[in-house]
């Protein structure tokens, strides 16, 4: 398979990091030797303060995508640009208040969207919200948690955005990724992949499944890629 890479956006949390969320060292070395030399975009649910932070400790680039894709980043010292609109996520977590214990997470720095603790189904909680008629969110698992997205954004579209912004396509982009909530990154770039501990869905959607887990996994893609 021959495919000219001329970006890649990767995933932080159960990608470059081991379970526990602590960074796998060997990974960021790799991703290291692609510094000065291609876009390196990390993606998360996170916030932007930990986006940005994790890239300047990395070492590679400080282009960021937030809140799963409805904030995005360019500079450390930069602004945020934000792409989505947290007023309808808010009023969606609000009614789920009516049906399940919901705590929210980080609500003080969030701007795109509403982050809440894992405490009931996932599926339960989309049929909640499509009974109550908030089409214009949609409600994910990053694996760590749950968010409720401005259904208008995701990873894959804040991709599409920065590439634009850097005179690019998504389609020049390698994605790799783990959770749920990557598969739109994984679908707008020109090859997906996942990691082995990644989501089933994910498996199914990508293009490449490495064998190795993780950071591993991380090394692994780069490597078939022929960046490292």
């Amino acid at each position: 398979m021959v495919f000219r890479v001329k970006g890649v956006a990767i995933d932080i949390d159960g990608t470059l990091t081991f379970k526990d969320r602590s960074l796998n060292c060997k990974a960021v070395e790799a991703l290291r030797k692609l510094r000065n030399r291609i876009p390196v975009v990390l993606a998360t649910g996170n916030i932007s303060c930990y986006a940005r932070t994790t890239a300047k400790l990395i070492g590679v680039s400080d282009i960021v995508i937030c809140e799963n894709g409805g904030v995005v980043r360019f500079e450390y010292d930069g602004d945020d640009i934000v792409l989505g609109d947290v007023v309808e996520c808010l009023k969606a977590a609000e009614y789920l208040k009516n049906f399940f214990e919901v705590e929210l997470l980080d609500a003080e720095y969030r701007k795109s969207e509403v982050c809440l603790r894992r405490r009931f189904g996932l599926e339960e909680g989309r049929e909640a919200l499509r009974k109550g008629g908030f089409d214009g969110v949609k409600l994910i698992d990053s694996g760590f948690a749950y968010h409720i997205v401005d259904a208008r954004v995701s990873k894959g579209r804040a991709l599409e955005y920065i590439s634009s912004e850097l005179g690019l396509n998504a389609k020049d982009f390698a994605a790799i990724g783990d959770s749920e909530n990557d598969i739109d990154l994984l679908d707008a770039a020109g090859i997906g992949i996942a990691v082995a501990n990644a989501d089933l869905r994910l498996k199914e959607r990508a293009d490449v499944v490495v064998s190795k887990k993780n950071g591993e996994g991380v090394i692994e893609a780069l490597e078939f890629l022929g960046l490292i």
